[in-house]
């Protein structure tokens, strides 16, 4: 097995090295990409040291059976030929083919059986906020139809990437100090405050962010399923948490809906809100699971059921998923 990782210096493609570092699948070559600036640099890979090779148009994939690529959506259309016309696999974390016809977009708890219908050897990670919801939501579909979704996320500082990160970390420590934070990465200071806004309003005054689970949550689950989502930029390192109203076709009880949750693939359920146990980003940090918790009726719904979900958002929101795609596909080999 011969893998790359493609914008490995950044967030997501230091976790994809993390991650794989321990990992039990056999890795006869690993292979690392970035751009010019980042060419040259030296990771350190299951003892030893790899050099990152600069992104071109030639045949350095020639013999890589799978590629996890996290460099950004101008990136990933550029290169996607490049990548993928001797064979590999691309399995690419950008917005740039989630909702193309010809690319499955993936969540493998959810359905990963869609990973190999991929005739253009692409297969595409979903939005981060995205991901956390479908897991938990596939669990009550199983239960009954889910006609609509109301969701709002709580979006740590992680989303925006590496740089965005250290920003919130270097304003957290001007706020401490007395001093006046800088602003560079986001609309506003994310420090002590929340920003609603992530990514560019569209034309009905939802952000792009927010239509992406409109639309990606539709292809995943297969279902006609209407999501309304408002998501929300908190001072929070890498975990994201979402509010989640599920309102299903049945009616579904909240002992049915718990039962179902501690049973699933992928969940752990921290649901003893008397005991004070429910999942919060700062259990969430560095682990893989959804965690979900806060399950009640819904007071607006006959049919509804209102949940808490919080997971780390460059883990299972990023690289573990496409992880767990390539997982899938060395199992079908």
């Amino acid at each position: 097995m011969k893998i790359a990782i493609v914008g490995v210096s950044g967030a997501v493609g230091q976790e994809f090295l993390s991650i794989l570092e321990n990992h039990p699948m056999p890795i006869d070559e690993m292979h690392l990409f970035g751009s010019k600036r980042s060419a040259g640099s030296v990771y350190k890979f299951r003892g030893q040291d790899i050099v990152v090779k600069e992104l071109q148009h030639n045949d350095d994939f020639k013999d890589i059976d799978v590629a996890l690529c996290s460099a950004g959506g101008s990136t990933s259309l550029e290169f996607a030929e490049t990548i993928t016309k001797h064979g590999t696999f691309m399995i690419d974390n950008s917005s740039a083919f989630r909702m193309e016809e010809d690319v499955p977009l993936v969540v493998p708890e959810v359905n990963g059986e869609d990973a190999f219908n991929a005739p253009r050897r692409i297969i595409a990670n979903p939005n981060c906020t995205t991901i956390q919801m479908v897991v938990a939501l596939a669990v009550i579909e199983r239960l009954s139809h889910i006609e609509r979704v109301h969701v709002a996320t709580y979006q740590s500082a992680s989303g925006a990437g590496a740089t965005a990160m250290q920003e919130f970390k270097e304003q957290m420590k001007a706020v401490v100090e007395g001093r006046e934070p800088e602003v560079a990465k986001f609309a506003y200071q994310l420090a002590c405050n929340l920003i609603p806004h992530i990514d560019v309003f569209q034309d009905n005054d939802y952000t792009k962010e927010e239509m992406k689970m409109f639309h990606e949550t539709r292809k995943i689950m297969h279902s006609d399923i209407r999501t309304s989502a408002t998501c929300v930029r908190v001072p929070v390192l890498r975990a994201h948490s979402e509010a989640i109203w599920v309102e299903t076709e049945e009616e579904i009880s909240v002992d049915a809906v718990r039962e179902a949750f501690a049973n699933a693939p992928g969940v752990v359920l921290m649901d003893e809100p008397m005991e004070k146990c429910y999942p919060m980003p700062l259990f969430a940090e560095g682990s893989d699971p959804v965690y979900v918790g806060r399950i009640r009726k819904d007071l607006g719904s006959e049919r509804g059921i209102a949940l808490w979900c919080v997971a780390d958002q460059i883990r299972k929101g990023a690289a573990l998923n496409a992880i767990q795609i390539l997982e899938l596909l060395v199992a079908n080999k």
